[in-house]
């Protein structure tokens, strides 16, 4: 066998034991969207919390929690939950508006 051909293959040896190892998940590990499915007609008497989760490349997911301790996804489009979101914002800006006069 010729040197040179040799020791390429040894220096390609030696290379591929010492390439730095990833330290991705693999993408069966990499976090989903929870909710693959969405509810519109949950009664809003039997929901106990509301969780808003963001996670990238996912669309914005509402779990509620149920009385009788269901996790189920809402539909985000929903009437009621659009009101309820809008109200919650606002409660907030006000909050934000008391504190920032008080402040001053």
């Amino acid at each position: 066998m010729d040197v040179r051909l040799l020791s390429l293959l040894a220096l390609l040896a030696v290379v591929a034991v010492h390439v730095p190892t990833t330290t991705a998940k693999p993408i069966s590990l990499v976090e989903r969207c929870w909710c693959r499915s969405t509810l519109n007609t949950v009664p809003q008497r039997s929901i106990r919390e509301l969780k808003f989760l963001h996670t990238p490349n996912c669309p914005f997911q509402v779990i509620a929690k149920l009385k009788n301790n269901r996790e189920v996804c809402i539909n985000p489009e929903t009437k009621w939950l659009q009101q309820y979101l809008k109200n919650a914002i606002n409660k907030v800006k006000k909050s934000r508006r008391r504190n920032n006069i008080s402040n001053n």
